[in-house]
C-alpha cells in the first residue's frame, strides 16, 4: 500500500491550508502559501487544487479519479458531488466525529477494526457511508485509554451539522449527506471539474 510521508506542515504551506484542517494544532508561523512568489498559471491552480483534496483525505491519484468519475454520474454539481463523497469516507468521519487526532490516525483505526457501521465491524478506511448509517466505536475498544485520551483531546471539535453524535456510545448517526458548505476549509472544487475536463 502507498503511502504519504511528507512532513504535513510544508505540505500545508505549499498548498495555503491551515494545518488545523489537517488535525494537527500546531500553527505554522508563516502565511500559508507566502513562499510561492511564482505566479501560477491556470493549470497550476487546477492542479493545486486537486493536490489539497488529495492531501486533506489521503486519497491517492486512481482512487481521486474515481470518485471524479462517480461525481460526475450523479445528479448535481459535479464538484459538489465530490465532496459529498469524499467526505462521506468512514475514515473522514471517524475524524469529524473526535475520535482520531487526524485522518491519517483515523484510516490506521479503521483498519485496525475499531469501528462499527450499523453495528458490523468495518475495517475499510474508504467505505462510504449513507444517510440512515450509525457508526461506532467497537465495544470492546471503549474501555481503552488511548481512545479516552483522544476523546479528551478532541474535545473542542465541533462535529459537523450532518452527523448526529453519541457522546455516551461513542457514535454518531448520517442524518443527511454533506454538503461544501459543511467544510472547515476552502476550496474551488470548480477548478478541478476544468482540470478533468481537458
Amino acid at each position: 500500500m502507498a503511502v504519504n510521508k511528507e512532513p504535513i506542515l510544508k505540505r500545508c504551506r505549499y498548498l495555503g491550508i491551515s494545518p488545523m484542517v489537517m488535525g494537527i494544532s500546531k500553527e505554522s508561523n508563516r502565511n500559508p502559501g507566502a513562499n510561492n512568489r511564482k505566479k501560477l498559471s491556470e493549470y497550476g491552480m487546477q492542479l493545486k487544487e486537486k493536490q489539497k483534496l488529495k492531501f486533506i483525505y489521503g486519497v491517492l491519484e486512481k482512487p481521486f479519479e474515481h470518485y471524479f468519475e462517480i461525481a460526475e454520474k450523479m445528479e448535481g454539481k459535479t464538484g459538489d458531488n465530490l465532496i459529498t463523497i469524499l467526505e462521506s469516507r468512514l475514515d473522514n468521519i471517524v475524524y469529524r466525529m473526535g475520535l482520531s487526532l487526524t485522518r491519517r490516525e483515523a484510516r490506521q483505526l479503521v483498519t485496525h477494526r475499531h469501528f462499527t457501521v450499523n453495528g458490523k465491524r468495518v475495517n475499510i478506511p474508504s467505505y462510504r457511508v449513507k444517510v440512515g448509517d450509525v457508526i461506532a466505536l467497537y465495544e470492546g475498544s471503549r474501555s481503552s485509554e488511548k481512545f479516552k485520551a483522544v476523546v479528551e483531546q478532541t474535545a473542542g471539535r465541533v462535529v459537523p451539522l450532518w452527523l448526529e453524535p453519541n457522546k455516551t456510545d461513542f457514535a454518531a448517526k448520517v442524518v443527511r449527506m454533506p454538503v461544501p458548505e459543511d467544510l472547515d476549509y476552502e476550496t474551488q472544487t470548480h477548478l478541478i471539474v476544468e482540470l478533468y475536463s481537458k
